[in-house]
């Protein structure tokens, strides 16, 4: 069995397909390609209201690539606390925090020269 090459398009779909299936807030994509000495292209980040739903909202961003794309995270970090959680594909890494958490690292602001993309959720 081959597997086919996944566009990053194809990808950051999946991904803001999954983030979507179990209301994820605040979808927002980082274009870092322009950006020197950057260790991926794309961050997308999220927030969910509590443990439960940030590890539904990882479960199910992995089980929408894994079935549309064939394709899984390289890694997956922070999964057992539940504020932050990170799942790396490799060029595009999502994170995946509780509100408070993720207001308070800023993620959006440290990185302040990518270009940003919001997501408008329909719920």
């Amino acid at each position: 069995m081959t597997k086919t090459k996944v566009s990053m398009d194809q990808l950051i779909t999946g991904i803001i397909k999954g983030i979507e299936e179990v209301k994820g807030n605040d979808i927002t994509i980082l274009d870092l390609r322009e950006i020197e000495n950057t260790v991926c292209d794309y961050f997308i980040i999220c927030n969910g209201t509590s443990n439960t739903q940030v590890n539904a909202i990882v479960g199910s961003v992995q089980k929408m690539v894994s079935k549309e794309l064939k394709d899984k995270p390289w890694h997956i970090e922070g999964a057992e606390n539940a504020e932050w959680v990170l799942m790396d594909y490799v060029n595009v890494v999502v994170h995946v925090f509780q509100k408070h958490i993720r207001e308070f690292y800023d993620i959006e602001g440290l990185w302040g020269d990518a270009k940003v993309t919001s997501i408008q959720a329909n719920y």
